[in-house]
């Protein structure tokens, strides 16, 4: 390979630069300044130049690892005189280029280098690639043959010369460019011409042409696309056609035998289908980039696209207002949809003004280039980090944590993926009734944005029915899906499971069945408040119930049974199962032999507030419920609240959702092994859970080995990311007496409560407000989430205060009716009559009035 040597200095500089810009590698020589000539060098660094080249002096006496360390080494370059390529081996580890200085061509000078050459090639580099050799010939007395620079490519060195000594003609004592570039090469093919890829200048393949010394020569010469046909010799791309290319580098592949032209390509494209390539039209934001330019040309009348062109008030809005989204998006799903509408608005912006995809990219590579950089922090405007400590500073002086427990981390130590992972702790006595109360407050959660987001998502679905519902399902879900629902009987083909699976989930439904059954009552209540008035209450199923069985980050069977069996105990007559698809447009087998044995009528292939919209107002395929189930995330409860105070949908719900969460009660008899597990099972569900521990008297060692285990347990789950992000949200409080700890308890109203207490069972009566409670060491939160037979669909938030857990009652609907005799009415009438004269309802009094008259002979 030849490698141009261009002198910044020089008066030569531009043109050179212009005339071997083809070439894939130039080493510019940057003039070392007087002082600190590294720094000097990294700061002043020439936009055009890849390697830092330094003299080995500067390496002599140096600390290699701490004085270099901030440059990588596929950049670092080192130029070694003869005299200096015994020290070769010491820079290995270090620099990736090594020039070494060669006064003639020698056979002993070829031999030199062919030693260092072995010497330094071994190994690849860390980040791959290989280690270059580069023979340097800087005195045009020197300059080397056609035949010595191909006897040093077969040794795997390249060549670089002066730029004074070559030549894009034929001119005495310079070397020919072309010539010098293809002397390395060696074709594997009978008729000694070379495979050449074409590629724009973002990459993509236009097309396989053949290449010959020739061609190459006068590629290298006009810079221009010419190649070698084999049916009509040299061709000059575009000659006769007008589709000319603009070369702008010649590459070798890695085993020099096939070679790539990147071209800039005029005209109706490469391809003598006159489409820009062969293979096919470009994709992704290449041909965003074409298309966008081709419709500010003739984009037609009226359409989106015109209209960003002419509005740069429109455009300049919807890029921040794509910017806010691509900030909130927290699914990899909405990342990418957020990001794909960021890119596009700003690509407008791009065309609109002249700026090509092309102009951006060289952006990137210019920047690329750049071994040191400006630190690159936030505008005071949008620095969030620096608003987050603001509030957290805020809030420290609101509630001051208690002095670290035995084992516990330092604060600096619980940041970061590899640290201690740690619980926040107070204690009881040392807060104030308001930092007590501040204590029961959830993870903030912005309910307003989250509205403003979901309002659209229901109002599409509302509108346009399964069309909505099937471009959300590929914006969220990322799942192009033909149809929406899937209506029983399920095939066999959807649910087959293996047999632990299939036996666990049966066990599983034969302890939530039979504890859901026996809450129904079978029996009316009757009851006689009076002589001749019988009053009765009777239980009717909700006919039709949507569940929603959430998706995202785990397989939820068990919510499937946890919605579907009380709904199938109470007798409603449609279910519908409301679940996010998979990837390849399924649902997950387990949740589908689930629906089954539930008897549900339609599984819903969607997810968020989508899907909850779909059941709600009904869609085509998808029928209107009367009621909707199920937790979610922040998008579903927003949903479910919105459709329900909608009038129109005629749609309850169970309750309102949040977080996961979970309080564990805790003395001294207390297993912290079993503690710390119970702690994690819910710290695990999402990044916004949040899990407390009422340390009842625990002494500093107790406590400490919770903490140990906490972490230790941790770091050895899957999900420990997740947990590392809702532990910071949870915290450790001691108090010193039971009385103290349920006052807490039910003041916080936890989804779960977990008695860790000698004779636990005794303290449940003192329990006012809990989602379900674990009784004892041996009854861990898990059992009720998956199998002992209690519904873990429960009220989260401090909901527990007024909500009950999904239940049997959840999907009956209770009536009542009364029955009076007509000694019944005399006796009520006179009370009835008298009531309703005082609300002034004067037809409620003449109701009985009318009555009591006949009954009484008046």
């Amino acid at each position: 390979m030849i490698i141009p040597r261009i002198n910044i200095a020089a008066d030569s500089y531009k043109d050179d630069l212009t005339a071997f810009s083809a070439l894939p590698n130039q080493v510019l020589v940057v003039p070392t300044p007087d002082n600190d000539r590294l720094n000097d060098i990294l700061k002043n660094q020439h936009k055009d130049a890849y390697w830092v080249v330094l003299p080995y002096a500067a390496f002599a006496n140096t600390d290699l690892e701490s004085s270099f360390s901030h440059i990588p080494q596929e950049r670092l370059a080192v130029t070694l005189t003869p005299a200096e390529f015994a020290h070769l081996d010491r820079l290995l580890a270090t620099v990736s280029v090594f020039i070494l200085e060669l006064a003639d061509t020698s056979a002993e000078s070829l031999e030199a280098i062919k030693a260092a050459a072995q010497l330094a090639q071994k190994g690849l580099l860390p980040r791959g690639g290989v280690k270059r050799v580069v023979a340097s010939f800087a005195s045009s007395t020197a300059t080397p043959g056609l035949v010595a620079i191909s006897e040093l490519g077969r040794l795997g060195v390249d060549t670089q010369l002066s730029t004074n000594v070559l030549s894009t003609g034929h001119e005495d004592g310079k070397l020919n460019l072309g010539e010098a570039f293809m002397a390395t090469i060696v074709s594997d093919r009978p008729d000694g011409l070379f495979p050449t890829i074409v590629v724009d200048e973002q990459g993509i393949s236009l097309g396989l042409v053949y290449s010959s010394l020739e061609s190459v020569v006068e590629s290298f010469r006009t810079r221009k696309g010419v190649y070698f046909s084999r049916t009509r010799g040299l061709w000059h791309k575009g000659a006769s056609s007008g589709s000319t290319q603009d070369l702008i580098k010649v590459h070798v592949d890695c085993d020099s035998d096939a070679l790539q032209f990147t071209v800039h390509q005029h005209g109706t494209g490469f391809c003598h289908n006159n489409i820009r390539g062969c293979f096919g039209p470009s994709s992704g934001l290449a041909h965003l980039d074409q298309t966008l330019k081709s419709r500010k040309i003739s984009a037609p009348a009226g359409s989106y696209t015109q209209r960003l062109f002419k509005d740069s008030n429109l455009v300049q809005s919807k890029i921040m207002e794509e910017a806010e989204e691509l900030c909130e998006a927290k699914t990899p799903q909405d990342i990418a949809w957020e990001t794909a509408d960021l890119f596009y608005f700003a690509l407008v912006k791009c065309v609109a003004n002249g700026v090509s995809l092309r102009d951006v990219e060289q952006q990137l590579e210019n920047r690329s280039r750049k071994i040191t950089r400006r630190p690159g922090h936030a505008k005071p405007k949008w620095d969030v980090s620096a608003k987050e400590a603001a509030a957290v500073a805020a809030a420290a002086k609101e509630i001051t944590p208690a002095a670290p427990v035995a084992a516990a981390p330092t604060p600096a130590q619980q940041n970061g993926k590899s640290g201690r992972i740690s619980m926040k702790s107070y204690k009881m006595n040392a807060l104030s009734t308001e930092q007590q109360s501040k204590l029961l407050l959830r993870p903030i959660i912005q309910s307003n944005d989250i509205m403003a987001r979901v309002k659209p998502i229901v109002e599409g679905v509302r509108e346009r029915g399964d069309a909505a519902l099937i471009e959300l399902t590929a914006k969220f879900d990322g799942v192009q899906l033909e149809s929406t629902v899937i209506s029983a009987p399920f095939s066999p083909e959807s649910m087959v499971l293996d047999e632990k699976t299939r036996a666990a989930i049966d066990q599983a439904y034969d302890n939530i069945h039979k504890f859901h059954a026996a809450q129904l009552q079978d029996k009316a209540l009757v009851v006689e408040t009076m002589p001749g008035v019988v009053c009765t209450r009777f239980a009717r199923p909700i006919e039709r119930v949507g569940l929603y069985v959430p998706g995202g980050t785990a397989v939820l069977p068990s919510t499937a049974l946890m919605l579907g069996i009380p709904a199938a105990v109470a007798g409603c007559s449609e279910i519908v199962i409301a679940t996010p698809p998979r990837k390849d447009g399924s649902i997950v087998p387990e949740v589908m032999y689930v629906a089954h044995k539930v008897g549900a009528s339609k599984v819903l292939m969607a997810g968020g507030a989508q899907a909850v919209a779909a059941m709600a107002y009904g869609t085509e395929s998808c029928p209107k419920v009367d009621k909707i189930c199920g937790p979610g995330n922040q998008y579903v409860t927003a949903a479910k609240m919105l459709t329900q105070i909608d009038s129109s949908s005629l749609v309850s719900i169970d309750m309102p959702a949040g977080p996961s969460e979970l309080l564990v009660i805790a003395d001294m008899t207390s297993i912290p092994a079993y503690v710390a597990s119970d702690l994690l099972s819910q710290a695990e569900h999402g990044t916004d859970s949040q899990v407390v521990l009422i340390a009842v008297g625990l002494t500093a060692e107790h406590l400490a080995a919770i903490e140990d285990e906490v972490h230790e347990q941790a770091s050895r789950l899957p999900r420990v990311d997740i947990v590392r992000e809702s532990i910071p949200k949870s915290y450790i409080i001691e108090v010193e007496s039971m009385e103290e700890a349920m006052r807490f308890s039910n003041a916080y109203a936890p989804e779960h409560l977990i008695l860790h207490l000698e004779e636990a069972e005794k303290h449940v009566e003192q329990v006012m407000n809990a989602g379900s409670v674990f009784v004892g060491h041996w009854s861990p939160e898990s059992c009720g989430d998956y199998a002992s037979g209690t519904n873990h669909t429960l009220p989260t938030y401090g909901y527990a205060r007024m909500y009950s857990g999904v239940n049997t009652d959840t999907f009956l609907k209770h009536i009542t009716s009364q029955q009076l005799t007509r000694e019944g009415l005399d006796a009520i009438g006179d009370t009835v009559m008298r009531l309703a004269e005082i609300e002034g309802l004067e037809a409620h009094r003449n109701a009985v009035g009318v009555r009591i008259r006949d009954i009484r002979g008046l």
